[in-house]
């Protein structure tokens, strides 16, 4: 017996495992679902170390801020401010402690983020890291509307002509000096 763990010892000491048929190293017998790109689990890392300590709390101004849901801190203060913010369905202050499990939501330019906090951080991190960071319940968000293209010149092109100028309004939509729109007849 003592000499089978002398060569279990000697095989961890060098990097492989008791099991000599398996060349692959200890990382390699990972599921593919368990690894991950190295620059996210990077991120990931960097996330942990913003983590608050243990007992500590997090401003749900600062974790909508940190989470990529709004851009600015003074921003996602102001939306609590206003009332954009809920917290488990009570509106918030931008000091308000959020936890690990509280639903968040956050109404922004008629579209509302539902949102369920998985993990608490304090610092911005990237979006691949942010997204693990909630759970996204939100409903998709509404269509934008097709707006037509405003007439865009060449660069270099000059100055419009008359002629032009004429054929933007016409597209437009909007009536010019020359234009008979809103003229009574029998003028």
């Amino acid at each position: 017996m003592p000499s089978e763990d002398a060569t279990d010892n000697r095989d961890r000491s060098a990097g492989g495992t008791a099991d000599a048929s398996d060349p692959r190293g200890p990382k390699d017998r990972q599921d593919p679902q368990d690894r991950q790109d190295p620059d996210i689990a990077a991120a990931v890392a960097a996330a942990e170390a913003a983590a608050p300590a243990p007992g500590e709390s997090v401003r749900i101004d600062s974790w909508i801020w940190a989470v990529r849901l709004i851009k600015t801190r003074s921003l996602g203060a102001t939306a609590c401010r206003g009332g954009h913010v809920r917290v488990n369905g009570e509106r918030v202050k931008p000091a308000h402690s959020v936890r690990a499990g509280d639903e968040v939501r956050l109404r922004q330019e008629g579209w509302e983020r539902i949102v369920v906090v998985k993990r608490l951080i304090r610092k911005r991190v990237g979006a691949p890291v942010a997204a693990q960071c909630y759970v996204d319940n939100s409903p998709p968000p509404p269509p934008r509307t097709a707006t037509a293209p405003v007439g865009i010149r060449d660069r270099g092109a000059g100055r419009p002509t008359k002629r032009d100028r004429r054929e933007l309004e016409r597209l437009r939509g909007a009536g010019g000096p020359g234009s008979t729109e809103g003229r009574p007849e029998g003028r």
